[in-house]
């Protein structure tokens, strides 16, 4: 009797620590958002990672690029704004590695983002909520300008953030699918996912794969993603690397992610309901082939947002600056 060959790969393996554990995540079919029979739709799960987000690649190779660098020293306070993802897996390494991290963050962020720095032993200083990202952005650069006892990563301009996809993410992608990915969708956030995988993607594939970002429309803010258009474009951001940019509203964002959870049980942030729901207008586009979209961070983080259980359009009507 022949054995089938498995599909899966082996998860999981040997590490020396719980920081060398980042990365190595599902890639994951969701058979019943795919609009059409030949085309197949993939979410790659960085929910897995230890602190439930992608940001744990970025936080790694934030840190690495500083220690290579010998940027920190005894005396030097990490410092970096953040308005969760990124503080908290700079917080879990900075701990496991005794370095000390102050983190700038809105003041409006939910109560599970502050519990799980403090939990991390990160010292939180507030910016202004009604400010956004941008705020605490604004307040770090003030705070690290002229005093050497502070070194700011500055996940916006840092290279090390893309790179941290281009040379892992992206890997993966194409190995799980042995080079086979029509339409690649990410958020734009902070630049580093979509540029690191883009530059990767087209380096390999070239005009073969598609490359999407799912912007917010300008004023209608969605969890952990910015509009260009608000004023603010991360360094790191190269425009000239997208094929497309699609708009994507807030209650798309709390109604996708809804569709997650109860069609394909994806316990998932509101930012991968917006990314899928364009995951899903691309694939709708296609007459075969792979789409892969990034499942940025898991629920845990916002359970108090009421997301999950209140009525969609309840939450959708919600200013969701109190709760992203």
């Amino acid at each position: 009797m022949s054995v089938p060959p498995l599909q899966n790969k082996p998860c999981g393996g040997r590490y020396s620590d719980v920081v060398a554990a980042i990365g190595n995540t599902p890639l994951i079919e969701l058979k019943r958002l795919s609009p059409k029979p030949g085309v197949r739709i993939w979410a790659k799960m960085e929910s897995f990672n230890p602190t439930g987000s992608i940001k744990d690649r970025v936080a790694r190779a934030l840190i690495e690029d500083a220690e290579e660098k010998g940027a920190i020293r005894p005396g030097v306070t990490i410092l970096e704004p953040t308005s969760g993802n990124t503080g908290i897996a700079l917080a879990m390494i900075a701990k496991r590695k005794g370095y000390k991290l102050k983190v700038v963050m809105p003041d409006n962020v939910t109560q599970e983002r502050t519990q799980l720095l403090k939990m991390y032993g990160a010292e939180i200083v507030y910016s202004p909520g009604n400010l956004g990202s941008n705020g605490a952005v604004a307040m770090a650069e003030e705070m690290a300008a002229g005093d050497d006892s502070y070194y700011m990563p500055y996940q916006y301009g840092n290279p090390a953030n893309p790179n941290a996809h281009y040379n892992g993410t992206a890997l993966e992608i194409l190995d799980e699918l042995d080079g086979q990915v029509d339409a690649f969708v990410a958020g734009l956030g902070t630049g580093g996912t979509l540029m690191g995988h883009a530059r990767r993607f087209k380096e390999e594939l070239g005009d073969r794969v598609t490359i999407v970002a799912a912007e917010p429309m300008q004023g209608e803010p969605v969890q952990g993603l910015r509009s260009l258009d608000d004023g603010y474009i991360p360094p790191i951001i190269d425009l000239s690397l997208l094929d497309r940019k699609i708009f994507v509203t807030n209650r798309d964002a709390v109604v996708w992610t809804r569709k997650l959870l109860d069609e394909e049980s994806i316990f998932a942030g509101v930012s991968s309901g917006a990314i899928a729901r364009i995951a899903v207008r691309i694939a709708s586009e296609m007459d075969e082939g792979n789409v892969v979209f990034i499942v940025c961070d898991d629920g845990w983080k916002y359970l108090s947002s009421g997301v999950y259980t209140l009525p969609v359009d309840e939450v959708a009507n919600l200013d969701s600056t109190v709760w992203w």
